[in-house]
């Protein structure tokens, strides 16, 4: 695995140049853009192991992609990412088509894009897989967790969006959209369930959902929100209630996310925030015995960060995230929560390359359902309290 790592690194390493240099070209006189990126990264832990990874031995991850884009004419553009990680036994080398759209400008407060268009949903979502754009190792993971990363990232619809300037009101950016949620056999909900007893067969879902971003008259001020509604559909087998298995579907009748979030940037200070709600009832149907219960799942998550440009290619910033399962189902104090506090330092080497050392304090390992970095199929000796970990990340971009 080790040497596996190494040889990806060094080849990454060279092919965004390659790409750079070789596949920005003209097709009947359009100019195409590839951009490229990867990060390697290194996580160890005092105890728990995180993310599905060995990190109490210590463990690396990687993920890299590239898009294509151009412009058909002023106002029409098509692209698409292709996007790949391993980070211990989530997504394992199984490429994955990230976003594809068909984008038509119409107006500065109107434009229609189509395909597996990115959710506008919170702060970071759109950007999260622009790893050289953040301060951090890891996002906030009471809000974007790594092990659901696919989960809210895109959707297969359309979306109406647009820009209105208000002059002294400041600007709005909105976003209305109505798409399918995406299927990922190989995140931390599909992970953590098979590692239950109860492995998912199937599943789908719709969303359709609202963002507005307010550029307030307040130079470096941004304040946003959004909304979205959600219906998902599983399809499973119990192999553990009874003495044989059971297929079972889980189906949502009222599920939503919402989100408030800001950004405030003065000089070399950065000042973020977010708060994310997340809310659903599901009907669960066991055939045999011909059971069906509501099942309530809330939980929420918010963190607060500071960032301090030191220099052209230092920075140093903190963040607090906390993430909280509202309905725990082992009545452990330390077993609903996750509370992480957080110190990184980002240095620019290039103008394509950043390394990052960030610490993270965790309290509190979660739930069982919660898939939030924590699994107790990876801790066999059982999760402790506290989690202290390092993380290193190298990442390059073009």
């Amino acid at each position: 695995m080790q040497v596996k790592t190494i040889a990806l690194t060094v080849v990454l390493l060279v092919t965004p140049r390659l790409l750079h240099a070789q596949f920005d070209f003209k097709l009947a006189e359009h100019d195409v853009q590839v951009h490229s990126f990867f990060s390697e990264g290194f996580a160890y832990t005092n105890q728990n192991n995180y993310l599905t990874m060995n990190t109490s031995d210590g463990s690396p991850f990687t993920d890299f992609g590239f898009n294509v884009s151009t412009h058909l004419t002023d106002k029409l553009r098509v692209g698409a990412q292709l996007y790949d990680r391993d980070i211990g036994h989530l997504q394992e080398w199984h490429p994955d088509l990230d976003w594809a759209v068909v984008d038509y400008r119409i107006r500065d407060w109107l434009g229609v894009r189509g395909g597996k268009v990115k959710t506008a949903l919170g702060l970071y979502n759109q950007t999260q897989d622009q790893e050289s754009l953040h301060t951090w190792a890891l996002l906030p993971q009471s809000v974007y967790p790594l092990d659901l990363r696919s989960r809210n990232l895109a959707h297969t619809g359309l979306d109406l969006y647009g820009h209105i300037a208000r002059h002294r009101a400041g600007s709005l950016d909105y976003t209305i959209y109505a798409g399918i949620r995406p299927n990922d056999t190989r995140d931390g909900i599909y992970y953590g369930w098979a590692s239950m007893g109860y492995p998912n067969t199937a599943f789908k879902g719709r969303m359709e959902g609202t963002d507005l971003r307010w550029n307030t008259p307040l130079s470096g001020l941004m304040l946003g929100g959004s909304y979205a509604d959600i219906d998902d559909k599983y399809k499973f087998i119990d192999m553990v209630n009874g003495p044989v298995p059971v297929a079972g579907t889980l189906d949502s009748t009222s599920m939503f996310i919402a989100a408030e979030y800001g950004e405030y940037t003065r000089g070399r200070w950065g000042f973020d925030a977010e708060n994310r709600r997340n809310m659903a009832k599901y009907w669960q149907i066991d055939p045999d015995p011909g059971q069906t219960d509501a099942w309530w799942y809330s939980d929420r998550g918010a963190f607060g960060s500071v960032v301090y440009q030191l220099s052209k290619r230092i920075e140093i910033g903190t963040y607090h995230s906390r993430y909280h399962f509202d309905h725990p189902t082992i009545p452990d104090p330390t077993t609903h929560y996750i509370h992480d506090q957080t110190m990184t330092l980002h240095l620019t080497l290039t103008r394509y390359c950043g390394v990052k050392v960030e610490g993270h304090i965790m309290h509190g390992t979660g739930d069982v359902w919660s898939s939030h970095g924590f699994y107790a199929v990876n801790n066999p000796q059982g999760l402790r309290p506290w989690t202290e970990m390092l993380v290193l990340r190298i990442g390059y971009s073009l």
